[in-house]
């Protein structure tokens, strides 16, 4: 196709994402090439800028939008040049455009159109009257006049009226034709629209009865009220609609168009009455739903991104051995005890409440387990039964029971439990029993056992059922994949669903992997990735850095070092006096440490003819080997007693843990059956606009209840204190 609009990409992508051209460029090359963004942010800085993640993600966002952009123009521009209506205006016009919308505007006089009235009128040859009309130099009488002359019935113009109507109907579909005009009228409605609901039909439950008569500005009304209304609307309990002043968008038209009450006035008067009211708003009202839609999801979805993030960077508990409870009343509540590396080492079910009551045998039950497995936690699931569960193990450990609890959230342990990696792991177990393993497993390393599980099921965002499944699926997964490729993946003992979230290896690599450990045994270095079946240079390039090995044959493969650097990494540890298999050594560990700190970046970077940013990251990674990122994040908080919401009472302190953040506030777990709510009133002195920069989804944090509402359950909370 001709290039009509030509223009630089890579410099219009860079100015508006306020970065250097260079980087940009190269970002764009290193993603062309097939480059996973993880492996760039982490191994090609010095081409970058040291742009990370989510920078690496908005230039390709930007850089797609720009290429469909301009390649739309170029369409558009060739279309109007096969009907001879591309001129310098409109080349101008379309290449100042900013927006799709906007091209799209531009598009609107001459695309392929149905038969509009517009399109009908046009072909009866009533464009004269239309613009005699339009001057407002000809009398009424004189236009009904000029209408008599072209009366056909076999056009379907039977009388003055029909004639009339259908010179109306071009002004009208000029008019919504207008690119200019339809700007300043979407300008218009964008800067005063607002949202007005009443209620459509009953509301049992009355979750929408603040949304009966509610009319708020476009530009104030926070997202999770439009994910509210957009469901009520959904659900047909509201009506829904974008409101502004009519009386001024028409007077626009008219002062815009340099229209002027004439002769014939009452005739324009109706044309454009029709081409605001059912051609232009219409359109431009869906515009500004859409739009207040798609920055509504686009923020529960950053939120549920953010909390996905703090919930897989929870730390795990190395060394713990764990007994997981998923609790539940008629069927007994599911027992799995769990060796501190999550192997399963016995299964069991126990009745401790109604209807069956059996609480001296489950009592007897669970101490078995303890003392045979020396059990250090015992892991509550936080659904059905889970508070009267806790005030059972609690009861135990009054008793001399020697441990100790705590509750995690269950989100998501009945999809992965009947999931088929699931039924591949755990062929024989029933889909409880495989839950209560899912339960256990996620206090004991959290990220590798959550990636197993869909990440929208987590239950960590609210209005995921409201929002684009296509966008928040690829938003969580980016997030995952960030998440497990900082942290690192033990290759010799992860499962084929972590390994694939690892950069450059596929579904398929991740088994074949699995497969050649069981053949071959462990890994002892990085490149023996190699001789796994169809895992070439490509994904070892891409993978390398991120794959994690506890092997003296390897030594440098307990560091994020990438294999590619290792030359430099032993030059680095030679000009102390060392070597890569001295960093397994503590006793020379801190003295390498030391050694490393006092290195100069810029002459170690010359010397070694690379940039400053990877020999930074390189004595950064000598110098912690083995380090888990996880390890500085807060840990669960384990109890030994149980609290009851009749114990609690204004003015109390507790410690509690942040469970789910939204745009209103954070959800409390202070032990209690039912979280407490932070909001977002009640997080500072000062204004908090976005609670996101407070608190995080796993923190620990000492909260004052506010308020308690024992009718409903109910407990505000405050950091006022």
């Amino acid at each position: 196709m001709e290039e009509y609009i030509e223009v630089d990409l890579v410099e219009l992508a860079a100015a508006e994402l306020d970065l250097v051209r260079k980087n940009v460029a190269a970002t764009i090359e290193l993603l062309d090439q097939g480059n996973t963004v993880p492996f760039i942010a982490r191994y090609r800085k010095e081409m970058t800028g040291s742009l990370d993640e989510e920078q690496i993600r908005s230039v390709a966002e930007k850089m797609d939008y720009l290429r469909r952009l301009y390649e739309r123009k170029n369409e558009v521009a060739a279309a109007a040049d096969n009907k001879d209506k591309l001129d310098s205006d409109l080349l101008a016009k379309l290449t100042a455009a900013d927006t799709l919308q906007e091209v799209e505007d531009l598009y609107r006089p001459f695309k392929e159109k149905k038969q509009t009235k517009a399109a009908k009128a046009l072909a009866r040859g009533l464009k004269p009257l239309a613009d005699k009309i339009i001057s407002q130099q000809y009398k009424q009488k004189i236009i009904e006049k000029m209408a008599q002359k072209f009366i056909d019935s076999e056009k379907e113009l039977s009388t003055i009226d029909d004639v009339i109507s259908g010179a109306e109907d071009i002004i009208a579909g000029d008019l919504s034709d207008n690119a200019a005009l339809r700007k300043k009228l979407r300008d218009y409605c964008f800067n005063t629209a607002k949202i007005v609901s009443d209620q459509k039909n009953e509301d049992q439950s009355g979750k929408y009865q603040d949304y009966y008569e509610f009319r708020e500005s476009i530009n104030k009304i926070p997202p999770h009220r439009i994910l509210a209304l957009n469901r009520g609307e959904s659900e047909e309990i509201l009506r829904v609609k974008a409101e502004v002043d009519n009386e001024k968008a028409i007077n626009l038209i008219y002062k815009f168009c340099q229209f002027k009450a004439g002769a014939s006035f009452s005739y324009l008067e109706n044309a454009v009455d029709y081409a605001y009211k059912r051609l232009i708003f219409p359109a431009l009202e869906r515009e500004i739903r859409n739009n207040l839609t798609e920055k509504a999801e686009s923020r529960a979805v950053d939120n549920f991104a953010i909390n996905l993030r703090a919930l897989l960077m929870q730390p795990p508990l190395p060394g713990k051995k764990v007994l997981a409870v998923d609790p539940a009343f008629r069927t007994g509540c599911k027992l799995a005890a769990l060796a501190a590396n999550g192997e399963l080492l016995e299964t069991g079910t126990i009745y401790p409440h109604q209807p069956v009551n059996k609480k001296k045998a489950a009592a007897e039950t669970i101490k078995l387990f303890v003392e045979k497995y020396k059990i250090d936690l015992i892991v509550i699931g936080n659904g059905t039964a889970s508070r009267e569960t806790e005030f059972f193990i609690a009861e135990l450990i009054k008793a001399g029971l020697s441990v100790e609890y705590t509750i995690v959230s269950e989100a998501g342990a009945s999809v992965y439990s009947a999931s088929t990696l699931a039924r591949k792991e755990f062929p024989e177990l029933d889909v409880s029993i495989r839950g209560a393993i899912s339960i256990g497993r996620r206090i004991q390393d959290p990220l590798a056992e959550l990636v197993k599980i869909d990440p929208q099921s987590l239950g960590v965002g609210m209005y995921q059922h409201d929002v684009s499944q296509s966008k928040l699926e690829k938003t969580l997964n980016d997030v995952v994949v960030d998440t497990v490729n900082q942290v690192g993946v033990e290759v010799n003992t992860a499962s084929a669903a972590l390994l694939t979230y690892v950069a450059g290896i596929s579904s398929s690599n991740a088994e074949k992997i699995i497969e050649y450990r069981e053949k071959n045994g462990d890994f002892k270095k990085r490149d023996e990735l190699l001789e796994v079946y169809r895992f070439g240079p490509k994904s070892f390039e891409q993978s390398a850095g991120f794959i994690r090995l506890d092997s003296t044959a390897d030594p440098l493969a307990a560091t994020p070092i990438h294999p590619e650097s290792y030359n430099a990494a032993e030059k680095i540890l030679a000009s102390i006096g060392y070597q890569p298999a001295d960093l397994q050594d503590d006793f020379k560990l801190a003295d390498i440490k030391d050694k490393l700190a006092q290195l100069d970046l810029f002459s170690t970077a010359a010397e070694l003819e690379l940039g400053k940013p990877t020999i930074k990251d390189i004595i950064q990674a000598l110098q912690q080997p083995g380090r888990d990122p996880r390890e500085s994040m807060p840990a669960p908080i384990f109890r030994k007693d149980i609290l009851k919401i009749d114990d609690i009472e204004p003015g109390m302190i507790f410690r509690g843990k942040v469970r789910n953040i939204v745009d209103f506030g954070a959800f409390i777990d202070i032990g209690l059956k039912q979280d407490g709510l932070l909001h977002i009133s009640e997080m500072s002195e000062l204004y908090v606009s976005d609670p996101f920069t407070i608190v995080e989804i796993g923190q620990n944090i000492e909260v004052k209840v506010l308020s308690v509402d024992k009718k409903r359950g109910r407990i505000s909370l405050t950091l006022k204190f």
